[in-house]
């Protein structure tokens, strides 16, 4: 009785702040509070166990890759789609599914986690599986160093119950052996970029080593390698198999993202796992929540590119072929500190129409010191869009928003897409 009685005053939150537009962790606060154990109880009946997905940049878009890969096998998977990565956050996205007795049918669970509360969070739900995508610099106002979110990540993978997956360029969390010692389980697997495919890149994955051919021979064999990569479309390398896939966004990143997904699904899948199935997946693929996301403007359309620290800048930046004919960029305090923008080189651009949000001075500065000229400042976003919406058609491509998490969530509500979960 208690638990339905949680589950249903959850619901009536999760209906009330989705009305006020917004409020994804409250409800997820509340259901525990009543029912203490709901994240443990709820999890523990997945037969395929729990995902858990950790990384300074791509846990979103790897999250919903992984997710795509299983459900292509037959698995019935659950997630965390809007990026809800805290405790009481998973748990509102349980309640989106759970059923009144406390039943909530999913094979798997695939879970982006925040790094800060990873060790927790394992301690709950025992992950089978945890995914370490990269540690970079990130939010150093609440992490102060990225030692200490390398270790978080360190520390609660070796809390999985059969495999950790590792970024092989990461020069902190290749080193997941030394925190297991003897151990023999977890399994570590790697995934990682070819010498070539890094060479070729602009600025490599900002933080991988310049690795040469005297030293290659002495990197882990990956189970997940990209070999290849243009645009949208890679080719990687799985165990003995060789799978070219189109990606769901351009970039490296979300190639070697689609390495590290790759990776994970043909661990917890074993031999049921199926190149054909994981190159449809891709195919039919739709970008993560506002990651390469193209949502219609009037006649027209908008890709929105999202960033939230100077490597993902950086490397969206990289992706562009390019000059974009019309561009806008958006940020405001959910990123307190942007000293990093000065690491950031904007060579792929020639222009920015409108740069917003509350720190929109700022990011003009920084791009007159780049030598990219600015059209237009307006610090209110609504303002920003409409000076858009003047704008002219472009004539080769959509219009392409840079923007970090927050002015993302709310261009996407000023555009009438206010979230991405629909079920209330």
């Amino acid at each position: 009785m208690r638990r339905s009685l949680a589950i249903l005053l959850g619901r009536l939150a999760r209906f009330a702040t989705r009305l006020r537009g917004g409020g994804s962790a409250f409800p997820g606060y509340l259901v525990r509070k009543i029912w203490p154990r709901f994240i443990e109880d709820v999890s523990a009946q997945w037969s395929h166990g729990v995902i858990f997905v950790l990384g300074s940049n791509g846990k979103s878009t790897t999250t919903h890759m992984v997710s795509e890969l299983l459900r292509a096998h037959g698995l019935k998977v659950f997630t965390n789609p809007t990026g809800a990565n805290l405790p009481q956050g998973i748990a509102s996205a349980m309640l989106s599914e759970v059923t009144v007795s406390g039943r909530l049918p999913a094979d798997v669970a695939v879970l982006e986690v925040d790094e800060a509360f990873s060790v927790d969070l394992a301690q709950l739900l025992r992950p089978r599986t945890v995914l370490m995508l990269n540690c970079q610099v990130d939010q150093l106002y609440r992490f102060y160093e990225t030692e200490r979110v390398a270790d978080m990540m360190l520390d609660a993978s070796v809390l999985a119950s059969e495999n950790i997956v590792t970024n092989r360029e990461d020069p902190l969390l290749s080193q997941v052996g030394s925190r297991l010692g003897s151990r023999s389980t977890p399994r570590v697997s790697y995934f990682g970029a070819s010498d070539d495919v890094l060479r070729a890149s602009k600025h490599g994955l900002l933080g991988a080593p310049d690795f040469r051919d005297e030293t290659a021979e002495s990197r882990p064999v990956a189970l997940g390698e990209v070999r290849s990569f243009g645009g949208r479309d890679a080719t990687i390398a799985v165990g003995d198999e060789s799978i070219t896939v189109e990606l769901p966004a351009r970039g490296l990143h979300y190639a070697v993202d689609a390495a590290a997904a790759s990776a994970t699904a043909s661990l917890v899948l074993g031999s049921t796992f199926d190149s054909a199935s994981v190159i449809e997946a891709f195919a039919t693929m739709r970008p993560a929540y506002g990651r390469g996301e193209v949502i219609p403007f009037g006649d027209e359309s908008v890709e929105f590119v999202m960033f939230k620290n100077g490597p993902s800048l950086q490397l969206n930046l990289d992706s562009l072929l390019t000059p974009p004919q019309q561009v806008m960029f958006a940020l405001d305090e959910g990123t307190p500190d942007i000293s990093w923008i000065y690491d950031v080189s904007f060579d792929s651009l020639d222009h920015v129409d409108v740069v917003t949000g509350e720190k929109a001075w700022q990011v003009a500065l920084r791009l007159e010191y780049a030598g990219v000229p600015v059209g237009s400042v307006e610090p209110d976003l609504e303002k920003a869009i409409e000076l858009m919406r003047r704008m002219p058609s472009p004539t080769e491509d959509r219009k392409l928003w840079f923007v970090n998490y927050e002015q993302m969530m709310l261009a996407r509500k000023f555009l009438g897409f206010p979230d991405l979960e629909t079920r209330l």
